[in-house]
Formats: C-alpha cells, structure tokens, sequence
C-alpha cells in the first residue's frame, strides 16, 4: 500500500499531508495563501523527500522528537508529528523518503 497526499482547505488557505501507507499522517504542511502555492509545497517535498541532509531531527522542550522537511532554500516545507524516541522519529523520516517521492494526490479542496 502506497502513501498519499492529502491537499485540504481551511477559508481561504491551502495545506496538505502526507500520509504512509497505512494511512498515518507522516508530514504536515504549513498553511498557503493560495492552492497553486500548497501545489508547489507538494512538488517541493517530491524533490526533497529523498535527501537526507534535507531533515532537521529536532527535540522539544518535553522531550519529544520530531522533524521538520526543508527546502533546498532551507524554508521548511512540512514538519512531522511529535514522538516518543528518536527510533521513531526516524523510521518517520524513512517513510516520508519512500512515500514523499511518488505519492499521488488527493485534491478534498
């Protein structure tokens, strides 16, 4: 089973998700002022989802991993959900590198 992307609108803003496989939400958008732009947003994780030096492996002040997916512009282009050990976080990282690439999408706008 493939992942998918989920583009959504929210008024008049745009965001997407990437999801696993198994329907797990695996990466999240920030919001766009326009569709074309999450479009671009989308495409952009394409591009970079395969490069590992694209991924900030972050903690938060709770202890908490997670990651954030950046452009080649260094903009951040998605950002990962929070999990409890580093382990999981980058088998999160794996899933986006196999799903982020060739994932078709789902337009729910």
């Amino acid at each position: 089973m493939s992942g998918e992307y989920i583009l959504k609108s929210s008024g008049d803003k745009f965001m997407f998700n990437l999801r696993s496989g198994n329907h797990q939400i695996i990466l999240t958008s920030q919001r766009y002022a326009s569709k074309a732009s999450a479009q671009g947003g989308i495409e952009s994780v394409k591009k970079n989802s395969p490069d590992d030096a694209r991924y900030g492996r972050l903690i938060a002040k709770d202890g908490s991993h997670y990651f954030h997916l950046t452009a080649t512009n260094g903009e951040i282009i998605g950002s990962s959900e929070m999990y409890t050990t580093a382990a999981a976080r980058d088998k999160g990282i794996e899933s986006v590198k196999t799903n982020g690439p060739t994932a078709p999408v789902q337009d729910e706008t």
